[in-house]
């Protein structure tokens, strides 16, 4: 192949780096302005990525109302769209490069013979080299997000543990060993099953992204949404590991313990329902059409 050929390889290469640089610095944007609605409205990362993201199916969508002169949410949708549109570039670039190499490999039966060794004795090799191809052809902030449930290894999440067409949902507190990127499943261990589990040990369960709701940080209280009386939520029964329906009687940012006042569904004694008090880092946002 002549010069000419080498430094259009070159050159490609350059506006790769190029678009991917600035991939980055919209991403860093994307970020800053997530932590600003969290402060505003008390929204995690996550949620914000997902309510940004796609349709809310399994929880309730934030009521969000900016304020005179606040365009913070036009300038995320902007974002979002130069994210998308740079996507695209790096893709279309890194086609046009794989173009290019291919015209430098060799041709005819010893290129044959090479690929076919190849196949035989790195197929362990390949297999990852194309997840992370898979990985490197999303947008920015689905990476993002895919990080983002990679980073909830070693922490305690709510989790759905049965199936959607089960007659009622059971949510309990399980611990999350790992997450699979490229199937986009939680593997996770439920350390302190049920008396009415029909073996006494720990259980292991692997989830979709869908049945797992992190809870806020422990040790931020301005991480939990401030839900307000009357909200619907799930939160972990006192005394318990398991998720049930409650609603708010007093948001934990009016108490200086940091808790919520609930009361929970099918939980009357004497004709009324008790108030109880759950820390505000077991209590997450209803996901839609919960059954109980």
């Amino acid at each position: 192949m002549s010069s000419p050929d080498i430094g259009s390889i070159l050159e490609s290469s350059k506006e790769l780096d190029r678009v991917r640089k600035e991939e980055e610095d919209v991403l860093s944007e994307i970020n800053k302005l997530h932590k600003k609605l969290q402060t505003k409205y008390g929204y995690s990362s996550l949620e914000a990525i997902l309510f940004a993201l796609v349709p809310c199916r399994f929880r309730e969508a934030p009521e969000v109302v900016e304020k005179p002169g606040d365009n913070s949410l036009a300038r995320l949708r902007l974002l979002y769209t130069q994210a998308k549109d740079l996507s695209e570039n790096e893709a279309s670039i890194s086609n046009l490069l794989i173009s290019q190499i291919d015209a430098l490999l060799p041709t005819g039966p010893q290129g044959q013979t090479r690929r076919r060794i190849g196949k035989e004795g790195n197929e362990q090799k390949r297999k990852r080299v194309k997840t992370e191809s898979d990985i490197s052809r999303l947008t920015p902030s689905m990476r993002h997000q895919l990080e983002t449930c990679a980073s909830l290894k070693g922490e305690q999440v709510a989790a759905r543990v049965t199936p959607r067409n089960a007659d009622k949902d059971e949510w309990f507190v399980v611990k999350v060993i790992h997450f699979d990127k490229e199937s986009k499943e939680f593997e996770v261990l439920d350390e302190e099953p049920g008396d009415d589990e029909e073996s006494s040990g720990q259980r292991q369960y692997k989830l979709p992204m869908g049945n797992i709701i992190p809870f806020p940080k422990i040790n931020d209280p301005s991480s939990a949404p401030d839900f307000p009386p009357g909200k619907h939520v799930l939160a972990v029964y006192p005394g318990t590991t398991a998720l049930y329906k409650a609603t708010v009687v007093q948001g934990h940012r009016r108490r200086k313990t940091e808790d919520y006042v609930l009361e929970f569904d099918d939980d009357e004694e004497d004709g009324s329902l008790p108030q109880r008090t759950v820390p505000f880092h077991k209590v997450v946002p209803l996901p839609d059409g919960h059954r109980q």
